[in-house]
């Protein structure tokens, strides 16, 4: 793959077992200038841990240093799945009320309860996203 179809940042692993890897990702200067920023969140945080499945052919060891790669078009699946879509509920939602002779207030909370019962969803698919957003070590 093409750096441009990764996104990728470094870190160090802190914890190895037989089925979880765990990375701590540490923010640098350098996300500020990261063309896909705006993409995860690790940009923003001092320290996050990132749990990626052990593969047992690897030959990794804790305190080591490693890349975390995460293909780019994940990231932009998850731009959608967290800003986009509720975003349209909410607009759909809100304007479907007011269509329907609904008054501004009921309106405004029809939006947020929609957009509530969304990350709902989001929450309790929780386990099938975690195994569709897989990140990958490199050494």
């Amino acid at each position: 793959m093409s750096s441009s179809s990764e996104i990728s940042h470094r870190g160090r692993i802190v914890a190895i077992t037989p089925e979880v890897t765990t990375v701590e990702i540490v923010s640098e200067s350098a996300c500020a200038a990261c063309h896909a920023k705006g993409l995860c969140s690790l940009g923003d945080s001092q320290a996050k841990l990132v749990e990626l499945p052990t593969r047992g052919w690897d030959n990794y060891s804790v305190g080591q240093e490693v890349n975390v790669v995460l293909r780019a078009s994940m990231g932009h699946k998850a731009v959608w799945l967290a800003y986009v879509i509720p975003l349209l509920i909410m607009v759909a939602a809100l304007l479907g009320a007011l269509a329907a002779g609904g008054s501004e207030l009921l309106a405004g909370l029809l939006a947020i309860g929609a957009i509530a019962l969304y990350y709902l969803v989001i929450w309790l698919l929780r386990g099938r996203l975690r195994n569709e957003y897989i990140f990958n070590i490199q050494a």
